[in-house]
């Protein structure tokens, strides 16, 4: 796989750098999971990672850190700024200062914050929708009254852990030139701009998809054509008609599905032209409220499948599992990984602390004898030694 052969320390954290760490395990890495004593495991990105409880309190834990950093080619840091200083185990210890020379200059030293480094924010607690919030990613979200936040999936998996892995490759390419790792700085706030950078500049620039008020313009609920609705069993569709001849097919196939005394507004219907006209948006989200509350979701899907509409079902989780998998799988999919794709769902979805102690110093080259004292010493807790599906 294309990552085989690298090895990567991942601090034990939530969301982002577990993600991250993930990323880099699917595509081959040896990614080794360090966790607190007495610590349990609520990480669901644990899949393909190996995990050994460390005291970092001790001096031979911090030690073995030390050690195990100073070997490895990723170290992903998921920790509040100082975090790791304080231990000892700053970037400077192994990639040097330019007055001595550092354990391991080939290290690429990642690490993920919530809010920038500099300002008033850097050393506050934050969560993805905080993060969102002071991206202005937040403020032009959908929502009645005030804008809806999707979850915490823009924030703390896309400009969180999906740039942090992207820096990560980009450093280790670097590397490959240059022969020096590189401390990588993902921060949350920032990348959750730069992954919204298409509808930031289209409201800066105040361009119609997202250039005016919130709720009025295409990609933010302010068009009927671009919006989800509920049917009359409750299910939802969505509907994305933004081109002409989309719309076109869509409302053709949606009027002459309708019942045929469905007439709301006596008389009145919509033409592929409508689209065109603002000030008929409202009445048009009406009618399409309206008419989809007359069928149910299933009857909507049927008739608009292979069509270009651009209208499909709102799949449920579990719906959506049985055309996929039921646990997400890697993605893009490279060719070299085609057939052994499927071999992921099968991996334990939750890993406890410490459960491959054993095979993580045998990796890290501890032998048997400094593992037993190091044990009888405390550093690797009382860990539990199984690991358990969801």
């Amino acid at each position: 796989m294309a990552l085989a052969g690298l090895k990567v320390i991942e601090f034990a954290g939530l969301a982002p750098g577990p993600f991250a760490g993930l990323i880099l395990a699917d595509n081959g890495a040896s990614v080794t999971r360090i966790d607190r004593p007495s610590s349990t495991s609520r990480d669901v990105l644990c899949r393909g990672k190996n995990t050994i409880v460390i005291d970092s309190k001790l001096p031979n834990g911090r030690k073995l850190l030390e050690e195990m950093i100073a070997s490895a080619d990723v170290l992903i840091d998921p920790f509040r700024p100082g975090v790791l200083e304080r231990l000892g185990l700053g970037p400077e210890l192994f990639l040097g200062d330019g007055k001595r020379k550092g354990l391991n200059e080939k290290l690429v030293y990642a690490r993920i914050v919530g809010f920038p480094r500099t300002g008033a924010q850097k050393d506050m607690a934050g969560h993805d929708i905080n993060y969102l919030a002071l991206s202005g990613v937040l403020a032009m979200l959908p929502g009645v009254g005030k804008p809806t936040f999707p979850l915490n999936i823009v924030a703390d998996f896309g400009g969180g852990g999906l740039m942090c892995a992207m820096g990560i490759l980009l450093a280790l390419l670097e590397r490959g030139t240059t022969g020096r790792g590189q401390v990588v700085s993902a921060d949350m706030v920032s990348g959750t701009r730069y992954l919204s950078s298409f509808p930031l500049i289209q409201n800066y620039i105040g361009s119609g998809y997202l250039g005016g008020e919130r709720g009025t313009n295409l990609l933010d609920g302010g068009a009927p054509f671009y919006e989800t609705y509920t049917c009359q069993d409750g299910g939802w569709m969505s509907v994305g008609c933004l081109e002409p001849q989309f719309f076109k097919v869509f409302i053709e196939i949606f009027i002459k599905a309708l019942p045929k005394d469905f007439d709301p507004f006596n008389g009145w219907h919509p033409t592929p032209s409508t689209q065109n006209h603002k000030d008929e948006w409202p009445r048009l989200g009406e009618y399409l409220t309206r008419g989809f509350l007359t069928r149910p979701r299933d009857f909507w899907t049927d008739i608009y499948q292979g069509t270009d509409a651009c209208a499909v079902p709102v799949l449920t989780p579990q719906e959506a599992a049985k055309h996929s998998s039921s646990i997400p799988l890697p993605h893009p999919q490279l060719l070299s990984q085609a057939n052994v794709a499927k071999l992921f769902e099968s991996k334990d979805l939750i890993t406890q602390p410490g459960a491959h102690t054993e095979e993580v110093l045998r990796e890290y080259g501890i032998s048997e004898a400094r593992g037993q004292s190091l044990r009888k010493e405390g550093v690797f807790g009382k860990p539990s030694l199984h690991s358990s599906k969801l």
